[in-house]
This record gives C-alpha cells, sequence and structure tokens, in this order.
C-alpha cells in the first residue's frame, strides 16, 4: 500500500515524507508542482517509490490507475499565500482538488489526513472548531473554510478517516522555498544575518509595535500531529494545530537574534537592550494589509486533547532556537 503525500516537495509535505522514511517507509507517491523547481531540494534526502505532477496524479486516480494501491492520503498540497487575489486559481487549487481527492477516499475507503489553516478564523478572538468562529479574511482563508465545510456535510459518508487539521503559524526547516510567505523566524534569521538588525510591524489591531501575537507552532509538532492520527485511523475529525499559547512577534525576534549569538558566543541580549541597539527596528504596517491580517491567533486544542494527544508543544523559547541552529549548521555558520 502507498502512502500518498501532496505538496510533497513543499513545507510540511516534505517534512512529513522525511518523517515517514525516519519509520521505515518507503512505499510514497510523492505529489507536487515542480514550476518551481527550487522545491525539488526538500526531496533530496527522501526516499519515495514515485513522483507525480498534480494534475496528472489527479487523472490517473479518477481513472482508476492507483484502486486498490492507496492507503492513505495525506494531503499537504495547497496555495498558501495569504496576499493572493487570484480568487479562481485560489479556488481551484485549494478547493476543487481537495474535492476530487475528498470523493476518491471516499468511494475507494481511504484514509484522508489533509491541512486546513487557521486563516479561516479571520480577525475573530475565539479559536475553536466551530462555525460561528470561523470567517476568514481573505481567498486563501475561504478556500480552506469552504472546504472543512464541505467535509462536515459529508462526514457521514466517510468510509475511512478524515481528519483536517488547522495549522496555525507554522515555522521550521525546509520551508526556504516560500519566499515571502517563510515564516518570520527565517525571515528574522536572514535579517539579522545580512543587516544585524531584524524589522517588525508597527503596531496594528490594538497591539502596540512588533507586540501583534501569533500562535506560533513549529513543523515538528505538526509532524507528531500527522503521525499522531496516522497511527490511530479509528480517529476522525477537524482539530487545531497550534501550541495554545499566543506569543508576541518581539518573542521570535528575541529568540531569533539570541541563537544566532550564542552561536558567535556573544551574551544574549533583552528586548530593551535590542531596541535601543538598533537591532530590533520598525516599519509602517503594509496598508494592503488592513482589514486582511490576523493581529491576534491562539488555538483553542482541546479538541485535540481531547483525543488522547497529550505531547507537549514547542514553545517560541524552545524551537525558535533548534530551528536557528539548523539553518547556521546549513549556512555553514
Amino acid at each position: 500500500m502507498y502512502y500518498v503525500v501532496t505538496g510533497a516537495a513543499g513545507f510540511i509535505g516534505s517534512n512529513l515524507v522525511k518523517a515517514l522514511n525516519e519509520r521505515g517507509i518507503t512505499d510514497v507517491l510523492a505529489v507536487d508542482d515542480l514550476k518551481d523547481g527550487a522545491k525539488y531540494s526538500n526531496l533530496a534526502d527522501c526516499d519515495v517509490a514515485d513522483y507525480f505532477d498534480k494534475d496528472e496524479f489527479i487523472s490517473r486516480l479518477e481513472e482508476g490507475d492507483f484502486d486498490g494501491q492507496v492507503g492513505v492520503v495525506l494531503h499537504q498540497g495547497a496555495c498558501s499565500d495569504t496576499t493572493e487575489t487570484d480568487g479562481r486559481a485560489m479556488m481551484e487549487t485549494n478547493y476543487r482538488y481537495s474535492r476530487r481527492l475528498l470523493d476518491y477516499c471516499i468511494a475507494e475507503e481511504v484514509h484522508l489526513i489533509y491541512a486546513s489553516s487557521a486563516a479561516i478564523y479571520g480577525g475573530g478572538r475565539e479559536f475553536r472548531e466551530s462555525r460561528e468562529h470561523e470567517a476568514p479574511l481573505n481567498v486563501y482563508g475561504y478556500s480552506k473554510f469552504l472546504f472543512d465545510q464541505l467535509v462536515r456535510r459529508r462526514y457521514e459518508e466517510r468510509t475511512a478517516q478524515i481528519v483536517g487539521l488547522r495549522y496555525f503559524n507554522v515555522y521550521g526547516e525546509r520551508e526556504s522555498h516560500k519566499g515571502r510567505m517563510a515564516s518570520v523566524a527565517y525571515h528574522f534569521f536572514n535579517q539579522y544575518r545580512g543587516t544585524g538588525h531584524v524589522r517588525l510591524f508597527a503596531g496594528s489591531g490594538g497591539y502596540g509595535d512588533g507586540e501583534q501575537r501569533r500562535d506560533f507552532v513549529s513543523v515538528e509538532d505538526c509532524v507528531k500531529v500527522n503521525l499522531y492520527f496516522l497511527d490511530d485511523p479509528g480517529r476522525s475529525g477537524i482539530f487545531n494545530v497550534g501550541t495554545g499559547a499566543a506569543q508576541s512577534f518581539h518573542d521570535v525576534a528575541v529568540a531569533t537574534v539570541n541563537a544566532c549569538r550564542r552561536a558567535r558566543n556573544e551574551a544574549p541580549l533583552t528586548l530593551t537592550a535590542m531596541r535601543e541597539r538598533g537591532v530590533i527596528q520598525y516599519i509602517p504596517f503594509p496598508e494592503d494589509l488592513r482589514g486582511r491580517y490576523q493581529s491576534y491567533t491562539q488555538a483553542d486544542v482541546s479538541a485535540l486533547r481531547a483525543t488522547g494527544y497529550d505531547a507537549p508543544f514547542l514553545t517560541v523559547e524552545q524551537g525558535v532556537p533548534r530551528y536557528i541552529q539548523k539553518l547556521l549548521q546549513k549556512t555553514g555558520a
């Protein structure tokens, strides 16, 4: 039986392929769109049975070429650019393609674990997996919301496991191809290494400069949650994947800068010292993001915990330095 990973050359997808390999699993069908050829490097240290372009794969899947050969689909493929304005392309990639996979998985009794998003919650203050808290601020969030709604309508039709994972702000290895959509930890690392300072948004949404707060979650933890459900196919539902604790962009900046300083045997700096020395600087909040930006997110993980998942999540102070250390190793610093 094959494990299908869509978005396999992407951020979370490639981390999942690597985690499967670490379990000795190489019967993996990697599915992606490599128009951005640079993403290949995310799979260079992974072992897969075959690679398929996403359009070829879905066509062959629907034609029956893989009937009886697929055990689970780990659907991570998506357009994740929250600033994308081409709604037709977004809906085709994130909603229609996902719907076709869902149809197949229900018809063929194949387990489906798919990537949803905290963008579904929009600018609200409650981040719980129920309809009254869902109000996306952009077409990316809407595409994810619409598919979750479809899953809810068809939930009783399921013939195997269906799990949606609403990722919050994920950071970690194998994200360099994401460009401007890479995590703030990644951008802060490159800014500090290149210029000696990091740039944060000025205040927005009622928060002061750099004090906007997000639920920053390590890709390591996201992978663990995927594997948890993979190991327990009797569990289905839609679940938040976050630490359950909002932390500020200042927290990420301080953790990033001090991890870099530690590698050079330099003493850590406090936030106050970083601001006084100009290590932390502020840029005007972008006008094109006003009304479309989540200044605060914090996952309610009670539903996930109720399934029995009891592993701790890495805090920013724990997870970001681990990530920065790996980035430094890759750059030879």
